[in-house]
């Protein structure tokens, strides 16, 4: 059973959206809604994956890296600035698209495996990650005209 590479994946990239959300929050301090926005999706992102733990290690979590060096490559530091915004807001698109994906792999996995445990799990945080990523292009959609037309 290959679940637990999954499993796993799907861990460490909720580690490494929470990381990311963290860092635009930090770097964006002057926009108060991103900042708070950014630091409580981290907490979710957090949950997310303290909730997946039990099952990284019923299944046998192999972890890849695959997160963080999507993380390393999207972040390789924050930018400055409305245009700067735009960006890292685009990069934490990318990163929730990714987790978003893979919570639907694992879903149709613990279908197949008939894990109401780990389907539970899904149901709860895949949710919460659409929100964040409703969020995260919302967001973007307000910063658009500011970076790119007014500035």
């Amino acid at each position: 059973m290959n679940l637990g590479s999954y499993v796993g994946l799907l861990e460490d990239a909720q580690r490494a959206l929470a990381e990311a959300f963290r860092q635009v929050g930090d770097a964006h301090r002057g926009e108060p809604d991103v900042e708070h926005i950014c630091h409580k999706l981290a907490g979710q992102c957090d949950r997310h994956a303290s909730a997946l733990a039990p099952f990284s290690e019923r299944y046998g979590r192999r972890p890849d890296g695959e997160p963080e060096r999507l993380r390393r490559e999207l972040f390789g530091g924050t930018r400055s600035g409305p245009l700067g915004l735009l960006r890292d807001l685009q990069d934490l698109y990318v990163m929730a698209s990714e987790c978003d994906i893979v919570w639907t792999i694992v879903g149709q996995a613990a279908q197949g495996a008939r894990d109401r445990d780990l389907l539970d799990v899904v149901r709860g945080c895949e949710g919460e990650t659409t929100i964040q990523m409703a969020w995260v292009s919302t967001r973007m959609k307000a910063a658009a005209p500011q970076a790119l037309v007014v500035a």
